[in-house]
């Protein structure tokens, strides 16, 4: 990934970790249809959020749960690549493999959602992502 501060990042602790995509029902149903379509195959989260929670960053290889916003499982990712850059350094193809169009949307959706979600600067720490769907439990 262009702009890279970091390679591959180890988590704290072993194991799937379980989490859900976005901040809404509306928003976590979103993203996992673009997962099952295949047109989400990445994803980010601000580094202050992992550390604050002292939650496991995504480990290469490690296999996790997405929650449905009901806190069943809906699927299975495998994490293929992780890296840490600043928001302003994610490139356009990271951007657009997060499946939700092209470089200005995602660009004016993650800084609403880090606006909403404990703020937003153009400097901000961001963990990369990316990953395959391993399976669906629908």
């Amino acid at each position: 990934m262009a702009g890279a501060s970091g390679g591959d990042i180890s988590a704290k602790k072993k194991g799937p970790v379980r989490f859900t995509f976005g901040d809404s029902r509306a928003l976590c149903d979103r993203i996992l249809a673009l997962v099952r379509d295949g047109r989400k195959t990445a994803s980010c989260g601000a580094l202050r959020e992992y550390e604050a929670e002292d939650d496991p960053l995504p480990e290469v290889g490690r296999r996790d749960i997405a929650l449905d916003w009901d806190g069943k499982p809906a699927l299975m990712i495998e994490t293929t690549e992780v890296t840490v850059c600043r928001f302003d350094d994610v490139s356009t193809e990271f951007a657009e493999a997060e499946g939700q169009g092209d470089y200005r949307a995602w660009r004016d959706a993650h800084i609403a959602f880090f606006t909403r979600n404990g703020g937003y600067s153009p400097d901000m720490m961001l963990v990369c992502e990316r990953f395959r769907m391993v399976e669906d439990y629908r």
